[in-house]
């Protein structure tokens, strides 16, 4: 069917796609493709080398956002395996797996984001799978396979997408089915016995009528051992698959419908601890991929999936009707073991599960000088967090946190062209979010809690609670694009983010405070007590994007400053209540932060036919700052050390430069590739934690990639973290620390470690994977 300037239609985004934006971080050059980082007018390369981050089909030149783009042939040529890899050459971007798991996601977006899982906390980086956001983080960690691009915009969203999201969004994009019968199949063998196989199947059943299947067996040894258990730490052994099918009507509809499931079995993910047990004495462990944690139960096992349809209903030449469907449910079982030791001692089996109904209908408007939506979204979703705290003396306190959300929103979004060269865009949303929360605290002693088997009895009731909240806000957003040449684009941009408030689902009800004084904690008290507020952001930015030197030379250059507002910071803290040892949930709105820094990508062709014909060698890099800085941030004291808190999961400076040399060899293109990224000191925490905060570090990558002119075969060794560099990504910590430096000290204040929560004290890390080397081929017909 003929698709106009807004279509979601997966595109065909070729090995150019570097080549073409300044943002775009590898050009994956083959035999069609030998000027790498040469950006040429679709028109004159018979591409359509587009995003769609503003939900219409644009070069990245014209598209006054900060976005970058990755092609699923970038991804291949650069061996990538999830999208946490893709971080590595984004600037301001942190995406890593969550402490303790294999595939849940943490996401931040220049300082703004949410690293804490349980149900009650909403993510403050969008991720959207084919359009379809995904509410909660468990099961969010994608795998890269069948996909078509990837897509990182920063700063607020929420004129142009379904979710509002405060922080940015990712998109992930599944390839489209050709119009021919295909087979595809790519296979790895690498270190750690890594070895993955993916199937891809597609045949049209008619001229307007296409399915299609693809099926991926995922699995590796792990990186160490848990010397407890005898199981892999580390380890990958993943089910997943797709099944799509494409219905054309005429020149007027389009239908897509798409269904997905993942089942992960990998083993618990155990932590390494950073100080010898504070009882026992076990000494830390040589290898920080070894751990000693016992806890197996529940079973390790994530299953997720979901089912999805896209319809486009061309009602005019100018006029689409565009409606999103989705429903999604993942369950997890996950067994932490904070202090990874085999004793019971802050151990932690929890359960997640969630679901999610969506809807979303656009007017999609485009008469080539004004193209606009307006568009409705509706989301029913249900996420349930259960788990225990299993502490020394049998004492387990078991917390079940049930969480409703219900979303419905308007939004809108239009730009007009002034002129050929001046457009301006304006838009704005309104959100009503409703959010019910149902937590129940117990106290068990004598063994784990009933709802994980275990025999303990039921001691003591702290919170038996049930709240809920309606939060409403409008966010706004303009921008005006100046452009006195077409390879120029200056821009100007403001938005306004929101997130909704909630219920920390690890709070004590019986332990409000008496805030007026009064003898009693009445209702109001106990709700405050257990509540936070909504977090908002006023986000400016200003760009240039350009094409110099015959094209040869591309970039995007943003500033930013964001100003954020009662930003939602979650955290737990031991305490003694009726005289047993056990911990609350702690959740700050910490006043205000402000971040402002730059973003500097770009794509350099350095050279071509120098050295034989077809030769050529490209330069990518990516550079960013941030200045993330809370400005007031009020402690439990009631004194602000804003001074003394720190923007978590942000580091100030990102880097990575790639440089790719192409050479024809027999009839194909090999291509010699490497990557240097770098990022600075990263805090885990908001109060500074020493020995778990990852000081500034780098990583380089390699692949060395063959591919057919013709485009069926292709073979790459590809090499990460080939310096075999160990880093933290992630945490526990419950020691007692100084308020103010957050140096560890013990009860007497001398320098030293004290629990908070159980006898052996809990720093644990996890760490990013150390050097792999593996070998890839793929076949196309």
């Amino acid at each position: 069917m003929a698709r106009n300037t807004y279509s979601l239609t997966a595109l065909r985004i070729g090995t150019a796609v570097a080549a073409l934006t300044a943002t775009a971080p590898l050009a994956a050059q083959t035999a069609d493709a030998n000027a790498p980082l040469a950006v040429e007018e679709p028109a004159a390369t018979g591409n359509t080398i587009v995003v769609t981050a503003r939900r219409r089909e644009e070069n990245l030149l014209d598209v006054p956002i900060a976005v970058t783009a990755y092609s699923g042939e970038e991804l291949a040529m650069q061996g990538a395996l999830d999208i946490t890899e893709i971080s590595d050459t984004t600037p301001n971007v942190t995406l890593e797996a969550s402490r303790g798991t294999n595939n849940t996601l943490t996401a931040f977006i220049r300082g703004v984001g949410q690293q804490d899982p349980v149900a009650g906390f909403e993510a403050g980086v969008g991720i959207y799978l084919d359009d379809v956001y995904l509410n909660r983080p468990q099961a969010a960690l994608l795998d890269i396979y069948d996909v078509e691009r990837i897509e990182i915009l920063r700063g607020p969203q929420g004129t142009l997408y379904g979710r509002n999201t405060i922080g940015g969004a990712v998109k992930y994009v599944t390839a489209r089915l050709p119009d021919d019968p295909s087979v595809r199949v790519r296979a790895t063998l690498g270190t750690y016995e890594q070895a993955d196989l993916i199937v891809g199947l597609s045949t049209p059943i008619t001229d307007s009528f296409r399915v299609g299947a693809t099926a991926a067996r995922l699995s590796r040894d792990g990186f160490g051992k848990n010397l407890t258990t005898g199981l892999d730490n580390y380890n990958r052994d993943i089910w997943a698959g797709r099944l799509a099918a494409e219905l054309d009507v005429g020149d007027a509809v389009e239908l897509r419908i798409a269904g997905d499931y993942t089942e992960d079995r990998s083993d618990p993910r155990g932590g390494h601890r950073l100080i010898p047990g504070l009882v026992s004495g076990t000494p830390v462990l040589d290898d920080v991929f070894d751990s000693r944690g016992a806890l197996l139960d529940p079973e390790q096992k994530v299953k997720a999936g979901g089912v999805s349809a896209h319809l486009d209903v061309e009602m005019s030449d100018t006029l689409t009707l565009r409606s999103i469907s989705a429903w999604r449910a993942d369950e997890s079982g996950s067994p932490i073991d904070f202090d990874a030791l085999p004793a019971v001692d802050v151990d932690v089996p929890a359960v997640y599960k969630n679901d999610q109904l969506s809807q979303e209908i656009q007017l999609v408007y485009d008469d080539g000088r004004l193209a606009g939506l307006l568009g409705g979204y509706y989301l029913d979703a249900n996420a349930e967090t259960v788990f225990d705290v299993r502490l020394p003396n049998t004492v387990t306190a078991l917390t079940f946190g049930d969480v409703d959300t219900k979303t419905f929103a308007i939004f809108a979004d239009a730009t007009y062209d002034l002129t050929e060269q001046l457009s301006v865009s304006l838009g704005g949303r309104y959100t009503w979010d409703e959010r019910t929360s149902d937590i129940l605290r117990q106290v068990f002693i004598g063994g784990g809690s009933p709802f994980f088997g275990g025999g303990g009895t039921l001691f003591l009731v702290q919170s038996d609670f049930t709240g809920s909240a309606d939060f409403e806000e409008f966010t706004p957003r303009a921008s005006i694009s100046f452009k006195p040449t077409p390879d120029h684009n200056l821009y100007a941009s403001y938005s306004k983010g929101f997130k909704g408030g909630g219920f920390d689902p690890r709070g004590v009800s019986t332990a409000a405070p008496d805030l007026d004084g009064d003898g009693t904690v009445d209702a109001d008290e106990v709700f405050d007590f257990m509540s936070f507020e909504p977090e908002t952001v006023d986000s400016y930015e200003i760009g240039w994007k350009a094409s110099l030197l015959d094209r040869r030379l591309n970039f995007s250059l943003a500033a930013f400053h964001a100003d954020y507002e009662d930003v939602q910071v979650p955290g737990s803290v031991g305490a003694v209540i009726n005289g047993q040892q056990t911990f609350i949930g702690v959740t700050t709105n910490a006043g205000k932060a402000r971040f402002q820094g730059i973003e500097f990508e770009g794509a350099a062709r350095l050279a071509e036919d120098f050295a034989t014909q077809g030769d050529s060698l490209g330069f990518n890099w990516a550079l960013g700052y941030i200045n993330a800085d809370y400005k007031q941030f009020i402690d439990a004291r009631g004194i602000d050390v804003a001074d003394r808190r720190e923007i978590q999961n942000t580091p100030k400076w990102t880097a990575s430069g790639t440089l790719n040399y192409g050479t024809p060899v027999g009839a194909g293109m090999l291509n010699l590739i490497g990557t240097l990224s770098y990022r600075s000191k990263t805090h885990q925490f908001e109060l500074p934690t020493p020995m778990l905060d990852q000081p500034g570090y780098a990583l380089w990558d390699a692949s060395i990639v063959w591919t057919a002119d013709d485009d069926r075969w292709s073979i790459g060794l590809h090499g990460k973290n080939l310096t075999d560099k160990e880093y933290i990504v992630s945490g526990y910590n419950f020691l007692r620390q100084n308020p103010d430096t957050g140096a560890f000290i013990l009860p007497n204040g001398s320098p030293g470690f004290s629990p908070t929560l159980g006898a052996e004290g809990v720093l644990t890390a996890y760490y990013g994977a150390p050097r792999q080397v593996f070998l890839t081929v793929g076949y196309n017909f």
